[in-house]
């Protein structure tokens, strides 16, 4: 969290945040500051997830909009955490500190538990369970219609504007390759097969394992953008948690298991053509270019850890080198998921 807004965060403004809910930080437990600030609370025995928002990084309307669909996918059956109203009745509640205002919400605590890359269950079945889950919800969503309150549009992204937060000289490359790719995507067709709102966000960290099923929570990056970014994400994450460090035929070894399996999984539940599939490395480049973005922005030079450098470092020099995370052939990975649902559909 960037420290100005840290220094507006205070305990006494969790207590009230918790109390708006019928719940109390005596206990609270901190799982999260990077983007927002979350925490594990409790409520008559039962775990709840507390999330305050600073008004800098989503207007109250965003958010409204944002539990609005979560709340459509878990009644549509969808494995997410379902958000709830406060004792005032409304999902989102206001907080003013000092000109600003954090924004309140309580969701369901997901069963299960994180899969970390080095456990063993980091394999074929979860990534399988992880597609029929994006499917299932890119399913559903084609049927949803937003109330008042909307979702930006992808490329209203605040860390799309690769000038505010990139140095014009070190990252001039950087900066003409985001432009690029951000143009290339402009021109896709937006259908309502292929286009619509998403996630936008589902890597390891986002979901809980439980009993083969994969729920999933933090839908605060949600945006109205192409369904094929919810399976790009999952093979970006995994590849580079677990193999950043690797040659491309190493990381692009793995990127195939996952997105094999993966589809294996989605294509049970959603049709996505092939023709979406192979433009993958253009949402791969975009999320690369992002996720250097965002580091510059929350990471000041001056104070990076050692790891944190090392991360920054090699994904400028990827960028630079224009070195793609992985190298697949999509066609022949798409046509033998195709082959595989068709087995299991005997």
């Amino acid at each position: 969290m960037e420290q100005w807004i840290d220094a507006l965060f205070s305990d006494p403004l969790l207590e009230e945040a918790a109390n708006r809910f019928g719940t109390t930080s005596a206990e609270a437990k901190k799982l999260g500051d990077f983007e927002n600030y979350v925490y594990e609370v409790h409520k008559d025995g039962k775990p709840y997830i507390l999330r305050l928002t600073h008004s800098s990084h989503r207007k109250h309307e965003d958010i409204q909009a944002e539990l609005e669909w979560v709340n459509f996918l878990h009644k549509n059956g969808a494995h997410v955490s379902v958000a709830y109203t406060s004792v005032n009745g409304v999902l989102v509640e206001e907080i003013p500190v000092e000109g600003s205002s954090f924004y309140i919400c309580l969701f369901d605590k997901a069963p299960g538990s994180l899969v970390k890359m080095d456990d063993e269950r980091f394999g074929p079945d979860l990534f399988e369970g992880w597609g029929r889950a994006v499917g299932h919800m890119h399913h559903v969503t084609r049927g949803y219609q937003a109330g008042e309150h909307k979702r930006d549009r992808w490329e209203e992204d605040d860390l799309l504007n690769f000038q505010k937060y990139l140095d014009h000289s070190k990252d001039e490359r950087i900066i003409r390759e985001g432009e690029k790719v951000v143009h290339d995507l402009k021109r896709l067709p937006e259908t309502e097969e292929s286009f619509g709102l998403i996630h936008s966000d589902i890597h390891p960290g986002n979901f809980f394992y439980h009993e083969g099923d994969i729920h999933i929570f933090d839908f605060d990056d949600s945006t109205y953008h192409f369904y094929v970014s919810d399976v790009a994400i999952p093979v970006y994450y995994s590849v580079w948690w677990k193999h950043r460090g690797e040659s491309l035929s190493v990381r692009s070894e793995y990127g195939e298991k996952v997105l094999y399996h993966f589809l294996v999984g989605y294509l049970q539940e959603n049709h996505l053509d092939l023709e979406w599939i192979k433009r993958i490395p253009y949402f791969l480049k975009l999320r690369d270019i992002e996720l250097y973005t965002v580091f510059q922005k929350k990471w000041a030079p001056e104070n990076r850890s050692e790891k944190e450098e090392e991360l920054v470092d090699g994904i400028r020099k990827r960028i630079v080198h224009d070195e793609p995370l992985v190298d697949l052939d999509y066609e022949k990975i798409y046509k033998r998921a195709e082959r595989e649902i068709s087995k299991l559909n005997r």
